[in-house]
């Protein structure tokens, strides 16, 4: 079956961006990583509410992170602290390099829920070794399924490093947010690839 072609409008203030699901049942077998890298993983229980605010803005704000920013303390909180929420600042020796959060509160499942760098790690190779130990991690439990979901404001190769992660997509959508450009949730400047339309 065929459709016609077609374009939605989207409202000025707003934004739109095409989501992309996708998932695995099984562990892949690891894909080679430098072994130069000294990059080590902490988990942090219960963050402190700003500064993990600071963290998933900064690894965040060139690919429109915004959801965490918008969220009330409580909402957030809720989150964050539940003991089924893994929350790994990614460390460059004392420096933090990038973030990886893995929601295991559905039973049997794995949501990467978060996974990026800071933009002084991106290209470095840092990804590669985050994504390897985000797998190792989310396949030690007794999940029968992994999956992540990216959207086109995510780096141009986000979508194929998953793909060649292992995952294999299942699901497409369109999201549309207000701008948080515009509602105070980001600076104006931020993702400039992507113009505000006021």
């Amino acid at each position: 079956m065929s459709f016609p072609r077609q374009f939605t409008e989207v409202p000025a203030g707003k934004i739109a961006a095409i989501v992309t699901s996708l998932e695995m049942f099984s562990a892949p077998a690891p894909r080679p990583e430098r072994s130069d890298l000294a990059l080590s993983l902490r988990r942090i229980e219960q963050p402190d509410l700003d500064s993990f605010r600071d963290l998933f803005r900064r690894t965040g704000e060139d690919w429109l992170w915004f959801s965490r920013l918008t969220m009330t303390d409580d909402a957030l909180r809720a989150i964050i602290h539940d003991p089924a929420v893994e929350i790994y600042p990614l460390m460059a020796g004392e420096q933090e390099a990038g973030l990886l959060e893995l929601d295991f509160r559905v039973a049997g499942e794995c949501e990467l829920s978060y996974f990026g760098l800071l933009p002084a790690f991106v290209g470095s190779g840092a990804g590669r070794w985050l994504m390897n130990r985000a797998i190792e991690f989310a396949w030690s439990r007794p999940v029968r399924r992994f999956w992540v979901h990216t959207c086109t404001y995510d780096h141009p190769d986000a979508l194929s490093f998953y793909l060649r992660s292992g995952f294999r997509a299942f699901r497409r959508e369109v999201e549309i947010s207000d701008d948080p450009r515009l509602t105070g949730a980001m600076p104006r400047n931020a993702t400039p690839r992507i113009p505000i339309i006021e």
